[in-house]
């Protein structure tokens, strides 16, 4: 069986408390202030690991979105306590998953109004979320728009193309990938005649976190 990957949505009121079990995880805070152990965090902010940890929202509480890479079975990471709301955005059954040993990355992808990604595959499955601006993913055939907040999975070898729209547009991302490809790019483009082009995106890389299993 296969491992899962998930989103999930959390929304901490004023000073509300989460703990989380030891699972790899990413979060990244959409909005608000999150204390966890050693760190706060502010908007655009991101926490990684593979430890439980408990997280407490500041004064104005926090929007969150967590990313967790589950054994295939496991039951769904909710998160429960009181003055707390979580959803689970999506979830994929990581069947494309790259042999050996690997990591956890989470990244974020950013076009200027109008950039496009060329036809182009990873090394490795991940889920995206888009935080800001419209973006079109051709893939599989199909071409499907997504809004702030919609997310979409992608198996790492099946080739997409993606369009940004006419504004800024960003997502934040979590792919599991070759341990060979820490600090690395892990973007392959499949026509010949796209490999010399200027790209327009631009990437950070918020984590790279080598995984314990």
């Amino acid at each position: 069986m296969h491992p899962v990957l998930r989103l999930y949505e959390d929304v901490l009121s004023n000073e509300s408390e989460v703990a989380l079990p030891a699972l790899p995880r990413m979060m990244f805070v959409v909005h608000g202030r999150l204390a966890v152990p050693n760190h706060i965090l502010n908007d655009g902010e991101v926490w990684s690991g593979e430890n439980a940890v408990t997280l407490q929202a500041g004064s104005a509480g926090a929007a969150v979105w967590r990313w967790e890479l589950a054994p295939s079975g496991a039951a769904t990471g909710l998160a429960t306590g009181n003055s707390v709301a979580s959803r689970e955005k999506l979830a994929a059954a990581l069947t494309t998953l790259p042999k050996g040993a690997l990591i956890l990355r989470g990244d974020s992808v950013a076009f200027p109004p109008g950039g496009c990604a060329y036809l182009h595959r990873h090394q490795g499955p991940g889920i995206r979320c888009l935080l800001e601006g419209g973006i079109r993913i051709d893939t599989h055939g199909r071409s499907t728009s997504y809004g702030p907040g919609g997310a979409w999975y992608e198996t790492g070898p099946d080739g997409v193309f993606a369009q940004a729209a006419d504004r800024p547009t960003r997502f934040i991302r979590v792919m599991i990938l070759p341990l060979a490809y820490q600090g690395k790019s892990s973007v392959e483009y499949l026509n010949e005649e796209d490999k010399a082009k200027p790209k327009s995106q631009q990437y950070k890389i918020f984590a790279d976190m080598p995984l314990s299993t």
